[in-house]
């Protein structure tokens, strides 16, 4: 192509090019449930720290910690660091309320399970004859 004018080189060059009009809009979408900033002033690090020491010392029961799961929720949702929510659509109803529980980890593992030994024949994929 010999083209003379800048601005008709300019328009073949975008319609060969595919030029799409609309390629500067965009559409901003709100995060996903359960997305939400970082507490980069730590305004609620003293209660992560006091949830997380509670995981430690209670070997990862975190029903144990509900209720500092529940006070640092609380301070993110008034430091508006996540969306206001009940708290009881998160898991901290009456209803939900965990008691006596048992971890049960380990326990297959103990009882001499092996991965793959309840598999009697070797099988053969789809092309093997």
């Amino acid at each position: 192509l010999h083209v003379t004018s800048p601005f008709k080189k300019k328009y073949i060059t975008e319609a060969l090019m595919g030029f799409n009009s609309s390629a500067g809009k965009s559409v901003v979408k709100p995060p996903q449930r359960g997305i939400f900033p970082l507490d980069h002033d730590g305004e609620c690090k003293t209660r992560m720290k006091d949830f997380v020491s509670c995981l430690n010392r209670s070997d990862n029961d975190h029903h144990k910690c509900r209720e500092l799961s529940r006070a640092y929720l609380q301070c993110r949702m008034d430091k508006q660091l996540m969306a206001a929510e009940d708290l009881d659509n998160l898991g901290f109803s009456k209803d939900a309320q965990v008691e006596n529980a048992k971890s049960l980890e380990g326990v297959i593992e103990s009882q001499g399970f092996r991965a793959g030994k309840h598999i009697q024949k070797k099988r053969k994929w789809f092309f093997q004859s």
